[in-house]
C-alpha cells in the first residue's frame, strides 16, 4: 500500500487545510524565509556559455532559510539593474530561468515550497521584449476601463508565460500635485476614475492568471510640495474620502496584495502604520491578501527603532507580510526569540504568503509558466461605467465598441489613440490633410521612442517603435514634403538651434511642434538604492519626470517656449503635441498655437497613434484625467476641492488652464440638461434615472465621454466639495446625430462619508450635473429625505 503524501501537496484538499498542514511542518527559520524578498532578481542568475545559470548568491539565500518567499525582478531590465540585451533574459530565456528557480526550490529544500516570482508591470512587463503600454496617466485620459482590462490581460499573459506570478502595478496614487515626478504612474487626480481603472486592472490580470499587488497604500500622491516619499498632512477624512477609494475598490475586486507606501501618515511610515495595514485594510475591509513593503522601507525604520530587529518587528506587527530588498525582515527569528514578535503574528504573515501561492497555483504547477492559460479569457465588460448609452455605436474596433482583440502592442496602440486629448483648437487647422504640400515637424520629442515610453521601461530593440516623425511621414500622401529639425534641447534655455527650425517652419504650410518632457533613463543616470533617479542639482540629463525627478516649476522649459514663439512669429499655423508624464503648466497659447494636443507618454507605437488623430483617421476622444495648471504658483488646481467660494488670487486666477474632464473633438457637440425620473428619494433606498441628450451639430463623427457629477447643496455631515465625479459613459455620434446617455443613480452614486468615516446616503439636497467636463455642467436638484 502506497503511503499518502503530505496533505499540502494534495490539490483536492481545501487551501486553508493545505496551508495549516504546511505551516505545522515548518521551522522558525523556514517561516522567516517565506516572508523574505531580500534578493534582487538579476543577482540570481548569470551568463554561462550560451545560456544562463543560477548564481551561488541565490543558492546561498535559499539555503539560509530553507526556501525563499519571493524573488523580485528576475526578468527586470533597465539602467538601474544594469540588465540589457547582452546579458539579460528574453522571453524564452526568462521562462527557462524561472523554471530553474523553481526546480532548485523543489529539489534543494526540505519542504519544496515554490518561490513567488514578482515582476514590475507598471505599463507592461518591465522585461526584455515585454510589451510597453502607454503610462497610467494616458490610460486615465482614455476613460476606458474595458479597454484597459483587455490590455492588462494581454500584458499579464506575457508575464505569466515567462514564469512570473505576481505583478506590481501603480494604481492607488493620485495626482494631487503635478510637481511630483511619479505623476505618470497615476490614473489621474480623481478617486472615482482611479477606482474604476483599478477594478479593470485587477480584472484583466485575473484573466491572465496573474495576481496584482496594488501600489501604493496610501496617500503617496499627497506628499507636501510634490516631493517624492515625503510627509503628508492628510487627516483621516481626506484619506478615506480621496486616497483610499481606489484601494477599497481594488480590494473588493480581488487584488492579491497592496504595497505599503514610503510616505508617512499620522507620523508613521505606512509600512509601520497599524491603523492603515490592520485596522482599515484587514478589520474594516476584510482583506485577506498580502501586504508588501516598498523597496527598503523596512530598513528605513531603523531610524525610528535604532535596531534592525525592532524595525522588522514594528513592520510585522503593523501588518506587513513580505519585505522587499530589506535585511531587517530576515532577522524576524531573533525578534520571536527576544519576544518582540509573537510567533502567532509571524505565522499569520506566513499563512497569507502561502495562501497566495496556493491560490495562484504554484504548488500544483510546480511554479512553472502556465501553458496557454491566458488564451481563454472571458469576454470584456462593457466600456460604460455607471451608465448606459442609447442611439450610437462605434462602427469599428476601438475603445467604445467590442472591437477585436489583438496583441498587447495592438491594445496599447488603441489606448494611445483613445488617450489623445485635444486641449485647444483655433480655426480649422485640424485634421491635417495628407496631401498638405509641406509639413515641418519640430521639437525635442518628435523623433525619440525613448522619450515617449515613460519610466519603468526595459531597453527597446534598435529600430523598434514609431516616433511622431515616422508616424507623420507614413501618413502623408506621395509628394508631401516632411522636413524635420529638433529645434532645441529637451531641457534648458539654449536657443542656438531655434532659428534654423523656425526657417523650416516658415517654408511649410503647417508646423507640428512635439514638446513636453521625458522620463528616459540612461547609463549615465545615477540611482538610489531603490531605483529612484538621484537628482543632485537639476534634473538628470534627458529626464524631466519619473521617480525621483520632482520639479518645483512645471512650466515647459525656456528653450521649448522660445521655439514655439519663433515658429509662431513666422505666421505658419503651429500644432503643438505634448508628449509628457505630467500636466505641464501652459501659458496662454491663443495666437501662438492653432491647436494643442496632449499625448502623455503614448508608448512605442505612439507616433502612429498621434498621426492617426492629426490626420483625422481617428477622432480625438481623450479627456483630461487631471487639471492643467497655468503656473506652479497656483497649485493645487484639482477640480474636487472643498467648496469655500474662494474668489482667487489677486495677481492671477486660481482656475486651471484646462479643467478635469476637458477634451475637444473635431466637431461641435451640444448637451441638453439632465432629466431625473424623480426629484425626491429616501436616503435608505435611493433609486432613480438620470438622462441627458447629446447632439452632434457638425459634419464629423464625435466620441463623447458624458460625465455625471454630484454636488451637495445642503445637508451632509462635512463641508462639501465643489463637485465629484460619480459616473461616466461613452457615446458615438455620427454627423448630425443625437443620442441619450442614461445613468442609473443609486446609493453608490449619492453616498458621502459620514462622521464615522462610513459611506452612506445622507439627507439633504444635491445637484446631479452632467456635461463634457467638470466646468461645463448643467444640473438638476434632487432632494434626499431622511429615513422614516
Amino acid at each position: 500500500m502506497t503511503r499518502p503524501g503530505p496533505r499540502y501537496l494534495d490539490p483536492a484538499v481545501p487551501v486553508p487545510e493545505r496551508v495549516r498542514d504546511l505551516l505545522a511542518r515548518m521551522t522558525l527559520a523556514e517561516k522567516v524565509g517565506q516572508v523574505n524578498q531580500r534578493m534582487y532578481g538579476w543577482d540570481a542568475y548569470e551568463r554561462a556559455g550560451g545560456g544562463h545559470r543560477l548564481t551561488a548568491a541565490f543558492r546561498d539565500e535559499v539555503a539560509a532559510f530553507g526556501g525563499m518567499g519571493a524573488l523580485y525582478g528576475l526578468q527586470r531590465a533597465d539602467p538601474w539593474s544594469g540588465v540589457g540585451f547582452a546579458d539579460g533574459l528574453d522571453a524564452a530565456a526568462g521562462a527557462a530561468m524561472a523554471e530553474q528557480v523553481q526546480r532548485h526550490a523543489r529539489e534543494h529544500t526540505r519542504l519544496g515550497i515554490p518561490v513567488l516570482l514578482v515582476e514590475e508591470m507598471p505599463h507592461g512587463h518591465q522585461a526584455l521584449d515585454g510589451t510597453v503600454l502607454p503610462v497610467n496617466l494616458a490610460v486615465g485620459a482614455s476613460w476606458d476601463p474595458a479597454l484597459y482590462a483587455e490590455a492588462t490581460a494581454a500584458a499579464g499573459a506575457e508575464l505569466r508565460a515567462r514564469g512570473a506570478h505576481l505583478a506590481l502595478v501603480s494604481a492607488l496614487d493620485l495626482v494631487r500635485d503635478p510637481r511630483w515626478g511619479r505623476a505618470e504612474e497615476c490614473f489621474g487626480e480623481d478617486p472615482y476614475l482611479a477606482a474604476r481603472l483599478t477594478e479593470a486592472l485587477v480584472d484583466g490580470a485575473r484573466r491572465a492568471g496573474v495576481g496584482v499587488v496594488l501600489k501604493h497604500f496610501a496617500g503617496q500622491g499627497a506628499t507636501l510640495g510634490g516631493r517624492n516619499s515625503a510627509a503628508t498632512e492628510l487627516g483621516e477624512r481626506e484619506l478615506h474620502d480621496i486616497h483610499l477609494v481606489a484601494a477599497r475598490a481594488g480590494v473588493a475586486a480581488g487584488a492579491s496584495g497592496v504595497m505599503a507606501a514610503y510616505n508617512e501618515f499620522d507620523g508613521l511610515p505606512c509600512v509601520a502604520n497599524r491603523y492603515l495595514l490592520t485596522e482599515v485594510l484587514r478589520e474594516r475591509w476584510a482583506f485577506d491578501g498580502i501586504v508588501m513593503a516598498d523597496g527598503g522601507a523596512v530598513d528605513r525604520l531603523v531610524r525610528l527603532t535604532g535596531d534592525p530587529v525592532a524595525a522588522a518587528s514594528l513592520a510585522l506587527n503593523a501588518g506587513c507580510d513580505l519585505s522587499l530588498w530589506d535585511a531587517c525582515f530576515t532577522r524576524l527569528g531573533e525578534a520571536v526569540e527576544r519576544g518582540l514578535v509573537a510567533e502567532d503574528a509571524l505565522d499569520a504573515a506566513v499563512e497569507r504568503v502561502l495562501t497566495l501561492k496556493f491560490r495562484l497555483g504554484l504548488f500544483d504547477q510546480g511554479g512553472a509558466p502556465a501553458r496557454g492559460s491566458a488564451a481563454g479569457s472571458p469576454e470584456a465588460r462593457g466600456s460604460q461605467t455607471g451608465a448606459s448609452a442609447a442611439g450610437g455605436s462605434d462602427p469599428g474596433p476601438g475603445p467604445y465598441g467590442a472591437g477585436s482583440r489583438g496583441s498587447a502592442g495592438d491594445l496599447g496602440e488603441r489606448i494611445a489613440r483613445a488617450s489623445l486629448t485635444l486641449l485647444a483648437h483655433h480655426g480649422a487647422v485640424l485634421p491635417l490633410s495628407a496631401s498638405t504640400p509641406r509639413i515641418a515637424v519640430l521639437g525635442p520629442n518628435a523623433d525619440s521612442v525613448e522619450q515617449q515610453i515613460g519610466d519603468y521601461t526595459a531597453p527597446q530593440r534598435p529600430g523598434s517603435g514609431i516616433t511622431v516623425l515616422q508616424g507623420i511621414r507614413a501618413a502623408v500622401a506621395p509628394g508631401t514634403e516632411v522636413a524635420y529639425a529638433r529645434g532645441c534641447a529637451l531641457v534648458g534655455d539654449d536657443v542656438s538651434a531655434v532659428p534654423a527650425a523656425a526657417a523650416l517652419a516658415a517654408g511649410a504650410d503647417v508646423a507640428v511642434l512635439v514638446l513636453g518632457g521625458s522620463s528616459a533613463r540612461s547609463a549615465t543616470t545615477a540611482f538610489d538604492d531603490n531605483g529612484a533617479a538621484v537628482v543632485s542639482s537639476g534634473a538628470p540629463p534627458g529626464m524631466t519626470c519619473g521617480e525621483g525627478v520632482d520639479l518645483a516649476d512645471v512650466a515647459l522649459p525656456a528653450g521649448q517656449l522660445a521655439l514655439l514663439d519663433a515658429v509662431s512669429a513666422t505666421g505658419t499655423p503651429a500644432v503643438v503635441v505634448l508628449v509628457q508624464g505630467r500636466p505641464h503648466a501652459l501659458p496662454d497659447l491663443d495666437g501662438r498655437a492653432a491647436a494643442v494636443l496632449s499625448a502623455w507618454y503614448p508608448g512605442p507605437r505612439g507616433g502612429r497613434a498621434i498621426a492617426d488623430v492629426l490626420f483625422g483617421v481617428h477622432e480625438p476622444r481623450g479627456r483630461l484625467p487631471v487639471s492643467v495648471p497655468r503656473s506652479a504658483a497656483q497649485l493645487p488646481v484639482f477640480y474636487n476641492a472643498k467648496d469655500h467660494r474662494y474668489r482667487g488670487y489677486v495677481d492671477q486666477t486660481h482656475l486651471p488652464r484646462h479643467p478635469f474632464g476637458h477634451g475637444l473633438t473635431y466637431t461641435e457637440v451640444s448637451y441638453g440638461p439632465p432629466r431625473l425620473s424623480r426629484s425626491r428619494v429616501d436616503a435608505d433606498a435611493p433609486a432613480l434615472t438620470c438622462r441627458v441628450t447629446v447632439r452632434n451639430l457638425g459634419d464629423r463623427p464625435a466620441h463623447e465621454t458624458v460625465q455625471l457629477y454630484l454636488r451637495r447643496l445642503t445637508g451632509g455631515s462635512s463641508w462639501p466639495r465643489i463637485r465629484e465625479l460619480r459616473a461616466f459613459t461613452h457615446l458615438f455620434l455620427p454627423p448630425g446625430a443625437e443620442a441619450e446617455a442614461v445613468f442609473e443613480v443609486g446609493a453608490d452614486t449619492l453616498a458621502s462619508l459620514d462622521r464615522t468615516l462610513t459611506w452612506r446616503v445622507e439627507p439633504g439636497t444635491v445637484s446631479l450635473e452632467t456635461g463634457p467636463s467638470s466646468t461645463r455642467t448643467q444640473g438638476a436638484p434632487l432632494a434626499i429625505a431622511p429615513p422614516p
